[in-house]
C-alpha cells in the first residue's frame, strides 16, 4: 500500500513540474514587428505586416533579418526558402535576396522611419516598424526613402485626411537629412489621383471608397519609395456571434468510500501505464502526441484523489 501511495506521489510531482514548466513559456514576453517590404518601380509587396519575431537563426539576438524571414515565410510562395537570403560578409550580416529580388546587394533597411546602422543583425523591439525596399537605380543607388506622418487612421465616408509626405536622404556628412516632398502624386489603392503634395509636402487627400484605402505617392521628378498610410472608411463590421449560455449546472456527488478509493486507485494507476505506453507507440512528436498527454495528466489527477483518500484512510 506504501509502495502504491509513493507512485503516485511521484506522478503528482511530475504533473505539477510540467504545469509550472508551461506557465512560464506562457509568460514569456513576445517580440512583434510590422513589416513593409517594397518593390522596384514604387511597388508594395507588403504593407504593416504583423510578425510575431523569433531568434530563427539562433545567434542569441531576435533581429530585422529574423523579422524579414519570418515575413517572407509566411507570406512569400515558396516561403523564405524562395524569397528570402541572408549572409555574413565583409561588413556583417548582409542581405542576398529580398521577395524574390537579386540585386548584389542594393537594398534599404529603415526602422521607425531612421535608416538602420548595423543592418538587418539590428536587434528589435516590440512595436517596431520595419520598412525594406529594393533598389531601382542601381547605378547611383538615389532611391530615396519616403513616409507620410500618419501611418493609419479612421474616418467617416466623405471626410478627407491631411497628410505630409517627407524624404530621407544623405548629406555630403554622411548624415541623414529630413526634407519635403513636393509634387508628388498621391495613389488611393494604386489608382491615380488628383491630389498632389505641395512645397511642404502637405496634401488634403478626400475619402470616397469605405473600406480600407491603402494611400500612398509617388514622383516624377525623383526615385522616392512608396509611402503608405491605411485609412479605415466607415464601420469595420464585426462578425456575429451567438448569445453565451449558461453551462449546466454539475449534479452533486458523494465523496468516495474508502474500498472505492483504493480500486480507483488500481484503475487508474493500470490506467496510467497503458496511455504513456500508447503515447510511445503512437504520439511519438511533441506535437502530435499532444492528446495522448492531456489523457495522462488526467489520470495523474484522478489519481492523486485517490491518493489522499488512502492516506486518510491509514491515519485512523
Amino acid at each position: 500500500m506504501k509502495k502504491l501511495i509513493s507512485t503516485i506521489s511521484a506522478m503528482a510531482l511530475i504533473c505539477t513540474a510540467a504545469c509550472a514548466v508551461a506557465a512560464h513559456a506562457e509568460g514569456e514576453e513576445k517580440t512583434t514587428v510590422n513589416v513593409t517590404i517594397a518593390e522596384p518601380e514604387g511597388k508594395l509587396a507588403l504593407v504593416q505586416e504583423s510578425v510575431e519575431v523569433t531568434d530563427v537563426d539562433g545567434d542569441g539576438s531576435v533581429t530585422i533579418s529574423d523579422a524579414l524571414y519570418l515575413a517572407h515565410e509566411a507570406q512569400f510562395e515558396g516561403g523564405a526558402a524562395a524569397g528570402y537570403k541572408a549572409s555574413v560578409g565583409q561588413w556583417g550580416l548582409g542581405l542576398d535576396k529580398l521577395w524574390g529580388i537579386e540585386n548584389g546587394g542594393s537594398y534599404g533597411i529603415y526602422v521607425n522611419n531612421a535608416a538602420t546602422l548595423i543592418g538587418i543583425g539590428d536587434t528589435v523591439a516590440d512595436g517596431d516598424n520595419i520598412y525594406a525596399f529594393a533598389y531601382t537605380d542601381l547605378q547611383k543607388w538615389s532611391d530615396q526613402y519616403s513616409y507620410f506622418d500618419i501611418t493609419s487612421d479612421k474616418k467617416d465616408p466623405g471626410e478627407s485626411i491631411d497628410l505630409t509626405l517627407s524624404k530621407v536622404s544623405w548629406g555630403a556628412d554622411g548624415g541623414t537629412v529630413i526634407s519635403p516632398v513636393e509634387g508628388a502624386v498621391i495613389t488611393i489603392n494604386g489608382e491615380d489621383t488628383e491630389f498632389k503634395t505641395d512645397a511642404e509636402g502637405k496634401v488634403t487627400v478626400a475619402l470616397a471608397n469605405e473600406g480600407e484605402n491603402l494611400i500612398s505617392a509617388k514622383s516624377d521628378s525623383e526615385i522616392i519609395t512608396p509611402p503608405f498610410a491605411l485609412v479605415q472608411v466607415g464601420d469595420v463590421q464585426e462578425p456575429t456571434t451567438e448569445p453565451a449560455t449558461e453551462a449546466p449546472t454539475e449534479p452533486e456527488t458523494e465523496a468516495p468510500t474508502e474500498e472505492a478509493a483504493t480500486t480507483a486507485a488500481a484503475t487508474t494507476t493500470k490506467a496510467a501505464a497503458k496511455t504513456t505506453a500508447a503515447s510511445k507507440s503512437d504520439n511519438a512528436s511533441p506535437k502530435t502526441g499532444d492528446a495522448g498527454t492531456g489523457a495522462a495528466v488526467a489520470v495523474i489527477g484522478v489519481s492523486v484523489c485517490a491518493a489522499f483518500a488512502l492516506r486518510k484512510r491509514n491515519e485512523k
